[in-house]
């Protein structure tokens, strides 16, 4: 018998299971590579997560729920359209979570796109320019200002698009983590489509459509 193996047990896969709402036998796999680690198990997942979400990525999305949140006392309101492959996934519970989930991050974290690629040229070039000028005031060489400009535009986006900010819910993963997850999880691609945000006594609402994505012949 091999010294390296490790004994899993039910109490550890269900704790998993709880913790990351995976299937039990992803759960009990990703233990079994973790070598027992809860931590690991759990990236483990993750990584899997992220690479089905890739594989269904281009994969027709026509189906998918369309729900609202309020918060703050009825002063900030979320619309938000989620979309999956089948009426089958937009039923379940695990989806109906997950859009329930994404609307009230809305409400919290205000973002003004769904993607980076979203953001329109103009609000683009102005941030860089802005940041440009920052950075150029310091002095620094044209090279390093680059640098400087390319490091902020990556919290830039953080800051304004949905798919790019820290889940409220969990810091330790993106929104775009979040989806797929369950997208490792029902075994669907999964897209928000569009959203829209008011609050009361602003000027304007914040209203985001994603870009058509490419879909599979």
């Amino acid at each position: 018998m091999s010294t390296s193996t490790v004994n899993i047990s039910a109490t550890q896969v269900k704790e998993l299971r709880e913790k990351t709402g995976a299937p039990m036998m992803d759960c009990k796999q990703a233990l079994t590579e973790a070598k027992g680690d809860m931590d690991q198990a759990v990236v483990w997942l993750r990584k899997k997560g992220v690479s089905v979400a890739a594989k269904k990525a281009t994969r027709v999305t026509s189906e998918g729920s369309v729900a609202h949140y309020i918060h703050a006392g009825g002063k900030i309101g979320v619309i938000v359209e989620v979309n999956c492959e089948t009426d089958y996934v937009a039923r379940t519970e695990d989806f109906k979570e997950l859009v329930h989930d994404i609307a009230m991050h809305i409400a919290a974290s205000d973002p003004k796109f769904v993607r980076k690629e979203d953001v329109t040229p103009e609000a683009f070039e102005r941030e860089k320019d802005i940041y440009r000028a920052q950075a150029a005031a310091t002095g620094k060489p044209p090279q390093v200002v680059e640098k400087i400009v390319e490091g902020k535009m990556s919290k830039f986006y953080e800051e304004v698009c949905l798919y790019e900010q820290p889940f409220i819910k969990d810091q330790t993963i993106s929104i775009a983590q979040l989806i797929a997850t369950k997208i490792g999880k029902l075994g669907e691609n999964i897209s928000v489509r569009r959203f829209a945000r008011f609050k009361v006594g602003d000027v304007g609402e914040t209203i985001a459509i994603s870009k058509p994505e490419q879909q599979a012949e």
